[in-house]
């Protein structure tokens, strides 16, 4: 058995009997990995989000299998529209998400769950990293299109 005291706090050593071989497992944070952790904690955020992608995005297909014919114009129209209706209590952020977003999130209502500095886009991490807890963006665009996003860790 390997020895554990030397691994951060929260970590612990466990054996994969699908792969026969040891991995590290976080039980606060519920990550698990093959390379030992290191005593640094990377910056970690969490994030739900809905996208609108458009002709130009870098994949314009939604994960719903249909092919984006709107612009960028009518990407940016669509979420200011679902962004005011959310701020204005007519509509709930995971519900819209379910339905509108393009994002293959959507099926878990937009959320993205943690992950960690220089993961995502940077722009749309940027715009993560600005929001507090339980805040909302404006329009935010990436190569993938058109997002508004709410931070949620």
């Amino acid at each position: 058995m390997n020895d554990c005291s030397a691994l951060p706090p929260n970590w612990e050593v466990r054996s994969s009997r699908t792969y026969n071989k040891t991995y590290y497992f976080n039980r606060e944070t519920k990550e698990s990995r093959w390379d030992p952790p290191t005593g640094e904690t990377p910056s970690r955020m969490r994030a739900s989000h809905i996208l609108a992608k458009h002709r130009d995005s870098r994949n314009p297909k939604s994960w719903k299998g249909v092919e984006i014919t709107r612009s960028e114009e009518e990407a940016y129209e669509k979420i200011a529209d679902i962004r005011q209706a959310i701020e204005d209590n007519e509509l709930d952020f995971g519900d819209i998400a379910l339905e509108e977003s393009d994002c293959s999130s959507a099926k878990r209502k937009g959320d993205l769950g943690w992950f960690e500095e220089g993961k995502m886009q940077p722009a749309f991490e940027a715009a993560v990293k600005a929001l507090q807890v339980g805040e909302l963006s404006q329009e935010v665009k990436s190569d993938s299109g058109i997002h508004i996003i709410l931070r949620t860790g």
